[in-house]
């Protein structure tokens, strides 16, 4: 299955992260999740922490109500984040792991662990209307196994790709996934440590129709304007599709 089209959702967490840093009111993720849109990003993405470490409940209340384009929600198996995804009605929720002591998401979802509490949680979600996404490692099993969960898509976890790109296999773990699970009729993201050096190959897996990028967008951004950064990112994503399979 090829998608014709692949989208960029623009992760706008550590614009949050900045105005943590000083417990202020700016940079407003609100205000870069608009420029994101306007310089062709196809949604944003945020994830609220059960930490509150940078994304607040205030953000996401503003974001599902001012967002234009589409706003993918990422939260854990956490009841009350659960519970205001249900409310505000996000297009999508993402579930991902939640380590307290972790710098950055690791890891995909272990979907073996505790299945009744995340198919109670999808079965919440997909009541409400929202559609359901599993960030997971790019394994056999695990696509299998989400697919059986009952959800619309996976993302999957491009981070040992981008951390050894060199390493063949890295890459060839997320084409087969996409393949697989765009075979079980899953949609299929992907995301995570994703840069404009690094995205080409990632952008040129056939089954991949969306990802999801955020700490290079805002660290680019830094020296050239978060526009220009999502403008960068599409070229980049343009050329790796364009060029195909590797």
């Amino acid at each position: 299955m090829y998608a014709e089209y692949q989208r960029l959702f623009i992760n706008i967490d550590h614009v949050a992260t900045i105005r943590q840093a000083r417990k202020t009111d700016e940079p407003d993720p609100l205000a870069a999740a608009l420029v994101c849109e306007d310089a062709g990003a196809d949604g944003i993405t945020a994830h609220l922490r059960e930490d509150r470490r940078h994304i607040q409940d205030a953000d996401i209340e503003r974001l599902a109500a001012a967002v234009r384009t589409a706003l993918n929600l990422e939260l854990a198996l956490s009841d009350p984040i659960i519970a205001l995804a249900e409310r505000l009605r996000p297009r999508e929720v993402t579930i991902v792991p939640e380590r307290r002591e972790e710098v950055t998401t690791e890891g995909g979802l272990d979907v073996r662990r505790d299945p009744e509490r995340l198919s109670r949680a999808i079965q919440r979600l997909r009541g409400a209307g929202i559609r359901c996404s599993l960030f997971i490692d790019p394994d056999p099993d695990t696509v299998a196994r989400s697919h059986d969960a009952g959800v619309h898509a996976i993302e999957l976890h491009t981070g040992r790709y981008a951390h050894h790109p060199e390493d063949a296999g890295t890459l060839r773990a997320l084409r087969e996934a996409a393949s697989q699970g765009a075979g079980l009729g899953l949609a299929v993201h992907a995301g995570h440590g994703l840069t404009v050096r690094n995205v080409g190959a990632v952008a040129g897996i056939p089954e991949v129709e969306e990802l999801n990028i955020g700490h290079s967008i805002v660290s680019r951004a830094v020296f050239v304007g978060i526009g220009e950064a999502v403008r960068e990112m599409r070229s980049a994503m343009q050329r790796g599709r364009n060029a195909g399979p590797r």
